[in-house]
């Protein structure tokens, strides 16, 4: 019976484990370029008192045997690469990605990242950078007298300049992996690349199975508020059963105390 005990508080940090998860990404609902997390559970060891196919006294064999579970545990936790639905903004430096692949950015720390949340700004540099200072990779400067910037679903980047017309100002390339759920989520919508991940591959957007870019519109979060809330209770109904099953085998455990006395 105290086995019991065990084997339920296993499920309890389960379904406490799956209610962080859905709070997570319910908290990021707008977070532009999120994407949402998933839990895969595994059960844990059992003891076995009996194999199947074990003789029995009479000499014949058992058709089935006798294990005892001792729980579950969350096995894997990862995320979901689905694609986010479209938010239009008409601001000239913000870009969507439209299939696979992830934009290269420069922390200012130095370390590279991958995104998929496509807000940049101009620096007074002129560079490419996002809200927190991470720069665009290849480098992208934006001249301080040009009337119009455009970037093109081949990620090439384009400005009008006065007197000079039209110049192409550079590339951008995109970055896929070979595992993108072996990326290390590191928040502000950076990701980082892992043994588990693969190296990155760079390609030129539109190419070799990499999506297109849309100038002036932003990824949204992919998290389905209705399939998470439903998610939710389901998790709730869980926990709310283990917490009974600790309950009865507390009131079992009693009963044979006071029998023993």
């Amino acid at each position: 019976m105290i086995r019991a005990l065990s084997t339920a508080a296993t499920g309890l940090e389960a379904q406490a484990s799956n209610i962080e998860k859905i709070s997570n990404d319910l908290a990021n609902v707008n977070t532009d370029g999120y994407k949402r997390a998933r839990n895969e559970f595994q059960d844990l060891m059992y003891e076995t008192v009996r194999e199947p196919g074990a003789v029995t006294g009479s000499n014949s064999q058992s058709p089935v045997g006798v294990q005892t579970g001792m729980g579950v545990k969350v096995g894997a936790a990862h995320k979901i690469f689905e694609q986010g639905p479209a938010r239009m903004t008409n601001n000239p430096f913000d870009m969507m990605i439209e299939g696979n692949g992830f934009l290269p950015v420069q922390k200012p720390n130095g370390e590279i990242a991958y995104t998929r949340a496509g807000a940049f700004h101009i620096d007074n540099q002129g560079r490419m950078v996002n809200s927190q200072g991470a720069m665009l990779l290849p480098q992208i400067t934006v001249p301080s007298n040009a009337m119009g910037v455009t970037i093109g679903g081949n990620g090439e980047v384009k400005a009008t300049l006065p007197n000079a017309g039209e110049a192409i100002l550079g590339q951008i390339q995109l970055i896929t992996f070979i595992n993108e759920q072996g990326l290390m989520a590191q928040g502000n919508g950076l990701y980082k690349a892992t043994s588990a991940s693969g190296g990155p591959l760079q390609g030129i957007p539109g190419e070799d199975g990499l999506g297109t870019l849309q100038q002036g519109a932003l990824e949204g979060s992919n998290v389905n508020v209705a399939n998470s809330m439903v998610e939710m209770i389901q998790t709730q109904r869980a926990y709310e059963m283990n917490t009974k099953v600790m309950g009865v085998a507390d009131q079992m455990l009693g009963a044979t105390a006071n029998i023993s006395h």
